[in-house]
This record gives structure tokens, sequence and C-alpha cells, in this order.
């Protein structure tokens, strides 16, 4: 029998187990009925087609909402928006006053987040490089990793109950450019003590061998811009402060001049160079006196390596840029990856390009290394594992796919034991084996132009049905006797005519469908609006499918006079 005064040590994953991106984790020490808190990232990921309207997706933090006084403390691993975008939007939810920590650059650009959002009183205590902090029961020790974004950092986080090495994001990189590499030491001083539990990255499961350096990069980078002419833009992810230095330093050796365009490009750049990651940046050129300089001599970093349209590429791939172009002659350098999804913008975006008759090099074209992954390939992982020796694996970050693949490959390195995490999953780690022991409410919130409403709002679901099979609206008047006074009146929209023109002349059948539908209902059920409702609903759709082939969305408005 279960002893209810008896601490645990358990791990809540509310995001990022069952998708890569929009992570947020919990930890949780004593027994069930008196549990303290740490959370651990508080990440976004973002929208598509199958989210009309919605730009932001955020985990649903409902299992706190109530308990924000038992969270001792929310730590941010790094600054990449699936680890700290949610901040602003969950932290009003979670109606906790605990401190949240991070490393300054981190710190930095999370404050920036909470003051857009209204939220300047709320501060980022800052910590150094290897900090750490008592938390409750929990004792956090912040351990230098490398990633795609400076200050990229693991947990270690001491209980009574064992310690557990919580990844984040991360790689070996030997040679990252900016900021210290991976704390080797520290990672073996830890398993040299003792892991009970590590809970990591499964981003690059199924990719053999290494994710590879920015050091060969930035040698490959160097290379390829100086042999080129015209004008050159390079595009990638902003986050990746490396990254731009690479660039600016590889346009430095080609006599060339920066302008960064973009508003991410701006805001990291300045969050960088404000926290000192970068030092001794060469002086920069704006979009108004690029115009003036020679094509030979300039270089465009800017954001819109995903296609979004309405990033700075973007706009200049459909001329829609106040104050730059490319032509003819140009060339753009796509040094980044093709996030799983985002391919239809990617290449709508260089067709536009090569239109313009622009050379476009992207990883997969240059006969050289020109973009290496943040994430941990399975030679890292293994490396990863000899070092920290944990006896139990806990993948996250990843698909249901990458999770499965992590805990197998765990498992042939000899770790004892593994667990396949759900986000909803509590599981717990000590005492005895782990296991989970109960699902807690979990989902998603949709920020919905200033509202974040759940994912199976009854809003959401009418969004997706209209975007998805159009819209028929239905108004008819009708008396207290039951007397139809006039309609049914019919309006439809995203419907089309088998010409492609917008449905217009289809609709006459629509319009006899419904008349028939209140001439046969009786007079007694005119004057019930569901019943009503109801005939017209049921109307409508079967005219509509037997006309369009589709069954629209229908909206009905029953005016009593």
């Amino acid at each position: 029998m279960k002893n209810e005064k008896q601490a645990e040590l358990v791990f809540l994953p509310l995001g990022g187990c069952g998708e890569i991106g929009m992570n947020l984790n919990a930890y949780g020490y004593g027994p069930a009925h008196n549990r303290r808190w740490i959370l651990i990232d508080v990440g976004v990921t973002f929208g598509g087609d199958d989210t009309p309207g919605v730009d932001l997706i955020t985990p649903d933090p409902a299992f706190f909402e109530d308990q924000g006084d038992l969270i001792d403390a929310i730590f941010l691993t790094h600054a990449h928006e699936d680890h700290i975008g949610a901040l602003a939007l969950l932290l009003p939810r979670l109606n906790t006053k605990a401190p949240i920590y991070a490393t300054a650059f981190t710190a930095h650009l999370a404050e920036g987040k909470l003051a857009e959002r209204g939220q300047k009183h709320v501060k980022i205590k800052a910590l150094p490089m290897g900090g750490e902090v008592q938390a409750g029961p929990f004792s956090v020790s912040y351990i230098t990793l490398t990633h795609s974004i400076p200050e990229p950092n693991a947990l270690a986080l001491k209980t009574p109950l064992g310690t557990i090495l919580h990844t984040g994001d991360w790689k070996i990189d030997p040679a990252p450019q900016l900021g210290e590499a991976t704390d080797i030491e520290a990672l073996k001083a830890l398993g040299d003590e003792g892991v009970l539990a590590m809970v990591c990255d499964s981003t690059n499961v199924f990719v053999d061998g290494e994710s590879g350096s920015e050091g060969t990069v930035r040698e490959n980078l160097i290379e390829l811009i100086k042999g080129l002419t015209g004008r050159v833009a390079v595009t990638t992810f902003a986050s990746n402060v490396a990254r731009v230095a690479t660039v600016i330093e590889a346009a430095r050796q080609a006599g060339r001049s920066v302008c960064l365009v973009g508003r991410s490009m701006h805001k990291i750049t300045d969050a960088a160079i404000a926290t000192g990651v970068i030092k001794n940046i060469p002086d920069l050129v704006n979009e108004e006196a690029a115009g003036a300089l020679p094509d030979d001599n300039l270089l465009f970093l800017c954001t819109g390596s995903q296609g979004e349209a309405r990033a700075a590429l973007g706009r200049i791939a459909r001329d829609d840029h106040r104050h730059i172009s490319l032509r003819e002659g140009d060339t753009v350098i796509f040094s980044s990856r093709e996030i799983p999804g985002n391919e239809k913008g990617i290449y709508a975006m260089q067709n536009a390009l090569a239109e313009k008759g622009v050379r476009i090099i992207t990883d997969r074209t240059s006969s050289k290394t020109i973009h290496v992954s943040g994430h941990p390939a399975r030679d890292e992982l293994r490396q990863m594992y000899a070092w920290v020796r944990p006896k139990i694996s806990v993948p996250v970050h990843g698909e249901r796919r990458h999770i499965l693949e992590h805990a197998a490959y765990a498992k042939s390195l000899q770790v004892s034991q593994a667990v396949t995490p759900r986000n909803g999953d509590l599981i717990r780690l000590a005492p005895g084996p782990a296991e989970v022991i109960d699902l807690v409410p979990s989902g998603r919130l949709y920020l919905d132009g200033k509202n974040m409403v759940p994912s199976d709002s009854a809003a959401m679901r009418e969004r997706i049905g209209m975007s998805q099979w159009g819209v028929v609206s239905v108004a008819v008047a009708i008396d207290d006797s039951g007397e139809v006074i006039d309609g049914p009146l019919i309006t439809a929209r995203g419907l089309s005519e088998a010409d492609g023109s917008i449905a217009e002349e289809s609709l006459i059948e629509i319009d006899e469908a419904t008349e028939d539908a209140m001439r046969t209902l009786k007079r007694k059920k005119r004057l019930d609006d569901d019943e009503v409702e109801r005939a017209l609903v049921r109307a409508v759709k079967r005219s509509c499918e037997k006309t369009f082939g589709r069954k629209p969305f229908v909206d009905v408005s029953v005016l009593r006079v």
C-alpha cells in the first residue's frame, strides 16, 4: 500500500514530449499532497496552416494554476523561443511569485519579451555561467554546454532522493566560436558522484555521427563569400549569434560592409553586444545607406531563412522591402536548415529569388558545409551517456518516434532503465523504479489575438471548419404565428463555381432547398428557434454536398417580428 506521506521525486513534462518545441518541464519533490516544484523552460511553438489566425501556441499550464505558491523557482536553460517564448504569456496564469533564473544573455532577451507584454515589473535573476541556486528542496547548478545560441546550459538538480541532469538543448562543439566549450569536467564529476536520471534532448537521435562544428562553418563561409561578386545576402537563424559573428567576419575578409535586415536580427545582435557575448563588432551599415555602396562591397544579413512571409528575405524576394532589392548576378546563401513543415514557404521564396536571376546556395547545394545542427547526433549522445552514466534515461524534446528511438538507444548503451514520457505523464523517478504514476491535464493554448484560448475551443473549431469548408449564412424572419415574413436569405463565403468564380448561380439551388425546408416545417416548430436552425442547417448541408461536394459551416439567424 502506498505511503501517502513518503517523499517522492517526480518529473512532469507539459510540453516538448510529442513535438519538437513548446518546452515546459516540471520537477516535484515531497509527498503527493505537498510537493514543492520547480519549472524549467516555458516555450512556444508556432501556428501553421492548420491553425488559421494563430501565430503562437503554448503548453497549457492548468495543472499549476491553483498551486503557484508551491513553485519555488523557474529556470531558463537558454534563449530559444521554444524555451522562453511563452514566459510572458503563461506567467500571469501561474499566479506565482517564484523567482526566475537565467544566465545574462537569456535574461536580457526574456526580460525584453516580458516588457513587450506589459510585464516590465517582472525581473529575471541573472546568474553567472556555472551559477548555483537553492530552490526549496532542489539544489540547482548550471553546467555550460554548446548549442546554436549563446549561453546554453544543462541543469544539475540535486535532491535528497538523487541527482537529475536536465540537458536542455545541446551538442558537443569543440570550436563553438562564441562562448565556452562544453564543461566536460563538470559532467564527468557529476557522473562520478552518481546521477539518478538524465532528461535529454532527442532531436537528432536518428542522425549518425556528429552534428558538426561552427568552426568548420566559419572556414567554409569565409572561403565562399570571398569568391562571390555582386550583392550577397546571407540568411540564418538570428539566435545563432556565433553564425552571425561568422558572417560578419566573412564579410570583413571579403571587403564587404554588413547591413543587418530584420527585427529579430537587430534584437538578438543588440542583446549579444549588451551582454558582452559579441565584442569588437565592426560598424554596421543601416538599410537607408546600403544603396550607396558598390554591390561588391555589401552583404545583407537577413532574417527569413524559414520562408516567413513577413521576415526580411521574404519581403526582398517579392520586391516589398523599402530599401533593399536583389537582382540578376546577386547571391543568397541559406546558412540554415529547413524546419519540417516550412518547406513550402522556403521553396516559394527561393523560386521568387531564382525568377530574378539570383543565385541560391544552400547547405545541400554547397560542396562544403555551411550549416550545422545545434542538437546532438548519435555519437554525441553516446559520449554524453558515457560521461554522466545515469541509471534512468528520460528522452524529451522530440516527436514520439524520436523519444522511443532515444530510449532504445540509451538501453543499448547499458542504461538500466528508460521511460518514454508523453506530455501530462507524472513520472516518479524515486524511490523505486521509474514509472508513470498519474496523468495530469495537459494540452495547448492558442494566442488568438489578445486571448489565450484552448486548442479545442468552440471558436477555434469553427474557424478551422470555415477555413476548410467555407461558410453559408442563412437569415429568416418569422412572426409570432409562425408565418415566414422574409427569407430565407442566403450568403456564402469560400464556395466556388466550376470555373473558380465566387459561388452565385449555384446558390439558387441552396435558396430553393431552404425555402422547401421552411415550407415543410410545421407552423408550431417554426416558433422554436432550435427547430428552425436544425431544419435550415440540414437543408443547406445536403444541398451544398450535392452542388459543391462539401458540407460548409452554416450560420443561421432567426429574426422574430
